[in-house]
């Protein structure tokens, strides 16, 4: 994931031994003199007093951070409200919030919707808050690049880097076992093991029309990447023929009712189908092993970790799914003890621990790469060692997956076509050419050039 202003910019990075290289682009360009949504160097002065900070956030376990640094920092109290995960819950949340001027002082913002929230001025430039101009040798390169804006970083900081999200196959083991299937090696694979669970009267998986940065993570593991730039022009790439195919897979899926259509993510019903067997794999990152942990307690033990199928025999490629930030929002009153906060929660090595523990945090901290938890048997998983997974994983992700400047809009435009086609009025494929054209229209109404 990347995100950069103007310049493309190669990154490497290790994430847990291996090496990660991430192309930077940017969505828009430097404005004025105004720390909000602009891109200057503004004042960021303590304040004076005790301070009160809200921060937004749908990671479990963040209770227990916050509850830690309010310990620590009697003056400076942060208050937790936990949203919902996805695009319909906090981003949602954040959105009408600051239009009715009542956004909280810190949001949790994935790396590929940070720009989007910058359009819409809601985000706070915190390069002047004491601590943050030399807090970026604390977090692996490409992590720190994504939330900087401008060529070289000149134009602000936007939000501290919290964590990444490779990509790969959580799955029933003990179901796989009864049914004499292993994990695995392919797409084509999987859709015969598809077959075999539906008659076993379970689905392999299921396929949310809220979650339209799981299926971008398809995509990007099929190097499908959905923007182009070319000097100060975009061109939209959303529906080409890398698309098209994971696409065409996935609509065979549904057609077949080989997937689960009627199960959103992060829902109480995905919960229960989990805990009941009913959904037997997910492709998720490395932070859903606390959701599936957390959520399905019942199938403690049950549940083993491998790479995302291959469309090739023998590949070796993976897709990213999410990765966050602690973003300083941009009217808080008190800019200089948010960011202060921000860089506690991601680079504190007890906070750390705390995220990963809880959390499931893969994290984009260089301290957070060495956490004895991430060498560790997870019994959950049975004493699995799930993490070397999503170490390979990482090491595993196309560098060159471009984000557009209007992700938010691209994944509204995704997650409506998607409910036309369990309606039977659509297909995937018509949702890619759609998205598509919309995507382009929505970066000419930011009066950005788009090119064919």
């Amino acid at each position: 994931m990347a995100m950069r202003f103007p310049a493309t910019l190669a990154r490497r990075c290790v994430i847990g031994g291996t090496v990660l290289a991430l192309t930077a682009l940017t969505a828009c360009g430097g404005g004025g003199g105004d720390a909000v949504g602009g891109g200057s160097d503004a004042s960021c002065e303590p304040s004076s007093g005790k301070v009160t900070l809200d921060y937004w956030s749908w990671v479990p376990g963040m209770q227990k951070a916050v509850d830690l640094w309010n310990q620590e920092n009697p003056d400076v109290r942060v208050r937790l409200k936990t949203t919902p995960a996805g695009n319909a819950g906090t981003y949602r949340n954040l959105s009408n919030a600051l239009k009715a001027g009542k956004a909280p002082d810190l949001g949790q913002i994935e790396y590929d919707s940070l720009a989007s929230f910058r359009l819409k001025e809601g985000l706070r430039d915190i390069s002047s808050c004491p601590g943050v101009s030399k807090a970026g040798d604390k977090f692996v390169d490409w992590t720190w690049s994504q939330v900087q804006f401008g060529a070289d970083g000149k134009d602000g900081v936007w939000a501290v880097p919290q964590d990444t999200g490779p990509m790969a196959l959580f799955y029933r083991k003990d179901v796989y076992d009864k049914l004499g299937l292993k994990a695995p090696t392919t797409w084509d694979e999987y859709a015969e093991q598809a077959r075999v669970i539906k008659k076993a009267g379970k689905y392999i998986t299921h396929f949310s029309q809220t979650d339209p940065n799981w299926f971008t993570g398809l995509l990007w593991q099929n190097k499908a990447t959905m923007f182009e730039r070319n000097k100060d022009a975009w061109k939209v790439t959303v529906d080409r023929p890398e698309s098209r195919q994971v696409a065409d897979y996935w609509q065979k899926l549904i057609d077949d009712k080989l997937v689960a259509t009627d199960l959103q993510g992060f829902s109480p019903a995905l919960y229960k189908a989990w805990n009941s067997g009913e959904v037997v794999t997910w492709i998720s990152a490395a932070w859903g092993y606390s959701t599936i942990r957390d959520n399905a307690k019942s199938t403690t033990g049950n549940w083993a970790v491998a790479p995302m199928p291959q469309w090739e025999k023998g590949q070796q490629q993976a897709g990213n799914w999410g990765g966050s930030t602690t973003a300083v929002m941009g009217r808080t009153k008190h800019p200089a003890e948010a960011a202060k906060f921000a860089l506690w929660l991601n680079s504190d090595p007890k906070a750390l621990e705390i995220l990963n523990r809880e959390g499931g945090l893969y994290p984009a901290a260089k301290a957070g790469l060495g956490l004895p938890a991430l060498k560790q048997p997870v019994d959950f998983y049975g004493k699995q060692k799930i993490f070397d997974v999503f170490a390979q994983a990482s090491g595993n992700v196309d560098t060159d997956f471009t984000w557009g400047p209007t992700m938010t809009d691209t994944y509204r435009f995704l997650s409506d076509g998607t409910a036309d086609v369990f309606g039977g009025k659509s297909t995937l494929g018509d949702v890619l050419k759609e998205t598509g054209k919309q995507s382009a229209d929505s970066l000419r109404k930011q009066s950005l050039d788009v090119t064919e």
